[in-house]
């Protein structure tokens, strides 16, 4: 967490999706300033009135929507120190189901997104460095059925974090990435909502149960915090042991 006495600035965006509110107040509570970004107007405006903190709109299908968020940053919060970029989707689809259009909007949201707020993130810390977070996938790890298209562009946004942590490191900006399971937020309701998927995915966790937001805006958190300044280049995996432990049936 940032402690009270930092007096950082932080820009969250995708602050309305579940992993990205519980990210925003989890720093304002922490005494972090915020700029909040995101797509949903009011829902957005809700959040910006709760935390006290100005907010936003970007869309990822325009990457000049983050240059602005970037500039709004400067004006409202002042010298931005960490960022973090909740903004996402899942496609579960094999890949001789995924159009050209499924394609393009899964690289669009997940890594071009990323690109452009890394790119943006970079230039404004140049001179005094900072905290990048990007969110990758347990899909990346391990081979999941229908996965081919989110996996591959999660995959990018790892590539992305090592080389970006090299290249920066030398101007204190660090750069990781989350690697979350299946987390319990309003992309992924339709899984977990059925008793049948839910039950399925819980299997495939070895901790036996799905990840809630808390669980992974803690580790974003976490590497945001100029106390963990000696962290860069790494894929965290906050996934329940998904892609790395083999759970044991439950009564074995």
């Amino acid at each position: 967490m940032i402690s009270q006495n930092s007096n950082r600035s932080a820009i969250v965006f995708g602050a309305t999706g579940s992993v990205g509110t519980a990210l925003a107040r989890n720093l304002a509570e922490d005494g972090a300033r915020l700029l909040l970004a995101g797509r949903s107007t009011e829902r957005l405006r809700d959040l910006g009135d709760e935390l006290d903190s100005p907010t936003v709109e970007v869309d990822s299908s325009r990457p000049d929507s983050f240059k602005e968020a970037f500039r709004e940053a400067s004006e409202s919060i002042g010298p931005i120190h960490a960022v973090a970029n909740c903004i996402g989707s899942v496609l579960l689809k094999p890949a001789h189901l995924t159009t050209d259009d499924d394609w393009a909007a899964t690289m669009q949201v997940n890594a071009f997104s990323s690109f452009a707020i890394l790119r943006e993130a970079a230039a404004a810390m140049r001179s005094s460095g900072g905290s990048i977070v990007l969110f990758s996938s347990a899909a990346v790890r391990i081979g999941l059925p229908n996965h081919e298209a989110i996996a591959a562009a999660k995959g990018a946004v790892e590539g992305l974090v090592k080389s970006a942590a090299a290249t920066y490191a030398a101007r204190g900006i660090r750069v990781n990435a989350i690697a979350p399971g299946l987390v319990k937020s309003e992309m992924t309701r339709r899984i977990w909502e059925s008793e049948t998927s839910a039950a399925a995915s819980e299997q495939m966790h070895a901790l036996g149960r799905l990840g809630e937001p808390e669980d992974v805006a803690g580790m974003a958190a976490w590497l945001m915090d100029p106390a963990n300044s000696w962290v860069t280049g790494q894929v965290i995996g906050v996934d329940g042991g998904l892609a790395s432990v083999v759970a044991r049936r439950r009564g074995s």
